[in-house]
């Protein structure tokens, strides 16, 4: 079940929020776990009792490490390597075994083992991390473990940030999760449910209609390619991955509002970033956030004696961070990119961006992201660099082969718009005053009113359009 399914708003949706409202306060917590395990049940059933079962494990090796004096380092190692080993078996296992298989077929020796399908479990990647954190944290002493086995599995399962995150760590949300009803109060509902539809609009009815284009696009053999439809597809792509995921997370955070969370925001209009150093600061900000504080840190940081050192840390930081998002060696490819383009600005990129206009740096860092959504989208390394050599060949330019309807070309000039249009403060400031601000008596009508429109518009696209992709299942 996703969020942007009929069965999610017509049923599931309104049941919980008619169950949780009315309920006491007390019952609340209960309710938003049972809605949870349900909900990760509809699309995962023989799946939930692998995370109910880690859970349980997680949480008492948790307060294993808090009282113990002279083995914490012994259980933190044992919930790690619990966690770390659910995630390789489940998202990496078929990947080592295709890899050595190949090897050893290089060398002319029978395979390694023989390939089973194994189902990924949803959102495995995000529920994991959030898992490493609160053991991890416990161990560093930052907060105490939960008494309640509950709370702590509602901190895990809470169904808003269950399969796509954003990623939250315990102490972010620790007080939210026994005492958040001072946040609970209309204007926080408002500003909750006419941000949800928001992410709603972006997911329907502009990500889904570009990701529709770019699948056939990015099919077609290489050889059919030109220049200016392999340029469309990458774009389409760019715009799409953008808007699917900063939507889902939009309705992340709007739902987990509207019960009284405010978790930590996930995205900030990161195509007008001036260089990827900045790419990084708006892009999947809590993804980055842990990469920082659980293995960047640990490498040494900043504070490394040499400048070679600093950059290796750079450097493998994110090709882990491109392995986390799927076991394929594009993915890995895409984050090498992306550490080389971050070792390039500590070289010299940020003192020239400083000196250049603004909006040659920006339109130099989308196209380099640009570059890098080709790899993370390419099935394979090889069909990435065909593709690539074909952006960048001029082949058949000014024969435009693939031709969009009406509805795409006006899609992507609304993706285009509401990805730039935020490039300046004042527009930026404008944005969180409508998403954060309480709205007065106007804005209520206002909000209400846009928030139905949407839905409805929405609902509708959705009913009579059964495309509806998710690109972060697969994470």
């Amino acid at each position: 079940m996703v969020f942007s399914s009929v069965i999610f708003l017509c049923f599931f949706l309104p049941c919980v929020l008619f169950l949780y409202f009315l309920s006491a306060r007390k019952y609340k917590n209960s309710i938003l776990l049972v809605a949870s395990i349900f909900f990760y049940s509809w699309g995962g059933p023989k799946f939930i009792f692998v995370i109910l079962i880690t859970t349980a494990l997680d949480y008492i090796l948790a307060n294993q490490i808090y009282r113990a004096k002279k083995y914490k380092l012994l259980f933190l190692i044992i919930s790690l390597s619990l966690n770390v080993s659910l995630l390789f078996y489940f998202k990496y296992s078929n990947f080592f075994i295709d890899n050595v298989n190949a090897l050893f077929n290089w060398f002319g020796i029978s395979q390694f083992a023989s390939v089973a399908e194994i189902a990924l479990p949803i959102g495995i990647s995000f529920y994991t991390f959030e898992s490493i954190t609160y053991s991890v944290d416990v161990y560093r002493g930052q907060h105490k473990p939960l008494n309640s086995f509950f709370d702590y599995l509602l901190y895990i399962l809470f169904f808003p940030k269950l399969i796509a995150g954003p990623i939250i760590r315990y102490h972010e949300i620790e007080g939210q999760l026994t005492n958040r009803f001072d946040s609970d109060n209309i204007n926080n509902k408002i500003n909750g449910l006419f941000r949800f539809f928001i992410g709603l609009a972006k997911k329907v009815l502009i990500a889904n209609v570009l990701a529709e284009q770019a699948d056939k696009i990015f099919e077609l053999p290489i050889s059919d390619l030109d220049t200016l439809t392999a340029w469309s597809g990458a774009l389409l792509y760019t715009f799409q991955i953008y808007f699917d995921f900063s939507g889902y997370s939009d309705m992340a955070l709007g739902l987990a509002l509207v019960f009284g969370f405010k978790l930590s925001e996930n995205f900030n209009n990161p195509y007008i970033s001036k260089s990827i150093t900045e790419f990084w600061r708006r892009w999947h900000i809590t993804l980055g956030n842990w990469m920082k504080n659980y293995l960047y840190i640990p490498l040494g940081g900043n504070k490394v004696k040499s400048r070679s050192r600093l950059f290796f840390n750079l450097w493998l930081v994110f090709v882990c961070s491109g392995f986390w998002h799927g076991a394929n060696w594009t993915f890995i490819v895409w984050g090498v990119f992306h550490g080389l383009l971050l070792i390039m600005d500590r070289l010299f990129y940020l003192k020239l961006s400083q000196k250049i206009p603004s909006f040659i740096s920006v339109g130099i860092t989308f196209i380099l992201v640009v570059i890098g959504w080709v790899l993370f989208r390419s099935e394979t390394i090889s069909k990435a660099m065909s593709y690539l050599q074909t952006m960048f060949s001029f082949k058949d330019y000014g024969n435009f082969i693939y031709y969009f309807e009406p509805k795409v070309v006006f899609t992507i000039a609304y993706a285009f718009i509401f990805s730039f249009i935020w490039y300046t403060g004042k527009m930026q400031n404008l944005q969180n005053r409508i998403l954060f601000e309480a709205p007065g008596k106007s804005g209520v009508v206002l909000k209400t009113v846009i928030g139905a429109i949407l839905f409805v518009v929405c609902l509708g696209a959705l009913v009579s359009n059964n495309f509806n992709p998710f690109i972060y299942f697969r994470f």
